[in-house]
């Protein structure tokens, strides 16, 4: 009997150690501190507010805070279950891109075309299945180099990743130099220097002072395998603003560096889907050695590039077909120059390794094509400027009756455009009043941000701005005097207002806030979102997860403008503590309130201690 006893009281003391145990490693997943040793990632919202809520923890917290994420009129008390404090992702997530998360396309199993790229498409996450945790920043990060100085060094410690610097050793991409990473304006085919290959490039062109801007009438530039943005980078002394463009593959990181230097620049590839522009966007596209199959798919690729160039455009090509002398080469050159012969492009100016074509004005050479030529004219029906989602097609997009008889876009050069109503305002039966009004409002309104943010800025504290719901680009117009840049993001279900933005001189891209964006985290100084969280909750989708978000792609000691109806600021202000944000000043405009907002530097321990 003594030991079936001595058995039982064993049986009970693992059974205990057990319990303890288990209930030790829930402790350590769902109550890690952001400012302690544990971390935590997990799936969905729900997940995520199993940590440090308010109110009663019962099984009905879940679905009460759903409900709250999206709705901003409710009376104080009701459902006021909000988290104290948001876990922490893991390091190895300090670069999540959700929507273009390689792992995620791993474990969904998607069935995709690498050959077509697929797999550097945005593939976004289910709701129950999203990081609801905050980024964490790497080891011994740092406040960003300000602007000028930044587009040629950055710290190593915020992105520490060299094997560029070692596998284009000898192009000059960028160069380790102890804490810093240096960046000598190298490229693939530019060595020594993007500035004299930009010369070059006006100098082919016969254009004024070898200045690539030809007089304010070549503004806007697609830059297509960018690298690290150097390009861009030398093209923004000239008053030309570059959409830098690159994919998260094996170079990767590229598109980090460039934001990090203060460039413009966005995460997107030539796959199966249409660039997030619309048609009529860039008067200036530019490969150089790219790596692109221009071939593939009855040149489909070209034709995209032909859709988003202005009347009159150029395509800069500078790789080996233009100028090698093997089998190969030689054998796509001349399928590539009967395409864009077929595509009625002329070649501007041929020297050395360099080609660069132009499209045509009018719709005249289509017209005067043999029955049956390949490509084929776009349906009458088919929209240009429609992008969120929609696939690529393999036909010539022809000018509209009034752009073909205006031969050419009708735009003001640079810098007037900005301000002068741009001639595709009729398709929105805008007028010119509405949208001078538009600007006039906005400058106004700028000043005002800019008296909120003056005690906690400095003139070359903001460089990264992004507008979260641009309309007509007026936010971005009032801020030519800053030294920044500011990536217009219009909504994807509303007035596509993107082409006037660009059609301004300005850039952006559109977007559905229900999803992550196609950045890295700490890419931006400052959010701008004005009635964004209203049109969330009009959709239905979760403020909150939008509120993770935006905190992903801010840097650390950014900063936030919402204007919006005061039930949003409310909600808002109540997830500050969590999301280790600071209330810097309120202000009311009309029926809205405008809120501003710092994000604070923080590090987990174990990042501490690395740096240490």
């Amino acid at each position: 009997m003594r030991g079936r006893a001595d058995g039982s009281q064993r049986k009970r003391l693992i059974t205990s150690l057990c319990v303890v145990a288990i209930f030790l490693v829930f402790l350590y997943v769902y109550h890690g501190s952001i400012f302690g040793s544990q971390k935590a990632f997990e799936y969905g919202s729900k997940s995520l507010r199993k940590l440090g809520l308010t109110g009663d923890e019962d099984s009905d917290v879940g679905s009460k805070l759903d409900e709250s994420s999206s709705k901003f009129g409710q009376e104080d008390g009701e459902d006021d279950v909000v988290p104290k404090s948001f876990p922490v992702c893991d390091d190895r997530h300090s670069e999540l891109i959700p929507c273009l998360d390689r792992n995620l396309i791993y474990q969904m199993r998607l069935k995709l075309d690498l050959s077509l790229m697929e797999h550097y498409e945005r593939h976004c996450p289910l709701p129950e299945r999203r990081y609801n945790c905050l980024i964490p920043p790497p080891a011994g990060y740092k406040v960003p180099i300000k602007w000028p100085k930044s587009r040629d060094e950055v710290w190593k410690a915020n992105i520490p990743h060299t094997h560029l610097a070692h596998e284009k050793s000898d192009q000059n991409w960028m160069v380790v130099k102890g804490e810093k990473i240096v960046f000598p304006g190298g490229g693939t085919h530019f060595h020594h220097g993007a500035d004299k290959y930009i010369a070059s490039l006006a100098n082919m062109l016969n254009f004024s002072n070898n200045n690539l801007n030809n007089e304010g009438k070549l503004r806007t530039v697609l830059d297509v395998g960018c690298g690290v943005a150097s390009f861009g980078a030398y093209l923004l002394s000239s008053d030309i603003i570059a959409m830098s463009l690159a994919p998260n593959d094996v170079h990767q990181n590229q598109i980090q560096f460039a934001l990090e230097r203060g460039i413009p620049a966005y995460l997107g590839v030539l796959g199966t889907k249409r660039l997030p522009y619309p048609s009529r966007s860039f008067e200036l596209a530019h490969c150089s050695r790219c790596r692109i199959d221009w071939l593939q798919r009855d040149g489909i690729l070209l034709l995209e590039l032909d859709r988003l160039l202005r009347p009159g455009g150029y395509f800069a090509y500078s790789s080996p077909e233009a100028y090698a002398q093997d089998e190969e080469d030689l054998r796509i050159w001349r399928e590539m120059s009967a395409l864009v012969e077929r595509m009625c492009w002329r070649i501007a100016v041929k020297s050395k390794q360099t080609v660069i074509w132009q499209k045509p004005l009018t719709n005249d050479c289509y017209m005067e094509r043999a029955p049956g030529t390949q490509p084929p004219l776009c349906r009458s029906d088919d929209d240009p400027d429609a992008t969120w989602g929609v696939p690529m097609e393999a036909c010539i997009t022809p000018y509209s009756d009034h752009d073909h008889k205006s031969r050419g876009s009708g735009l003001a050069p640079w810098p007037a455009r900005l301000t002068a109503a741009p001639p595709r305002l009729a398709d929105f039966g805008y007028t010119k009043d509405k949208f001078e009004k538009d600007t006039e409002v906005w400058q106004q309104r700028v000043e005002s941000y800019w008296n909120l943010l003056s005690p906690k800025i400095a003139s070359d504290t903001l460089r990264n701005v992004m507008d979260m719901k641009a309309n007509l680009g007026s936010f971005a117009a009032a801020l030519k005097s800053k030294d920044v840049w500011v990536m217009n993001v219009v909504p994807e279900d509303g007035p596509n207002t993107l082409k006037l933005i660009y059609d301004r001189g300005l850039m952006g891209s559109i977007h559905n806030w229900c999803e992550a964006y196609s950045t890295y985290p700490r890419t931006y100084d400052l959010l701008h979102a004005s009635t964004v969280f209203s049109d969330i909750e009009k959709k239905g989708c979760s403020a909150e997860d939008l509120l993770i978000e935006m905190d992903r792609i801010l840097r650390p000691t950014g900063f936030i403008l919402i204007r919006d109806k005061p039930s949003v600021i409310e909600f808002v202000k109540k997830y500050l503590t969590a999301l280790h944000w600071d209330a810097v000043s309120t202000e009311e405009d009309g029926d809205k309130l405008v809120f501003v907002i710092q994000k604070k530097i923080w590090l987990t321990s174990e990042s501490l201690r690395d740096t240490e």
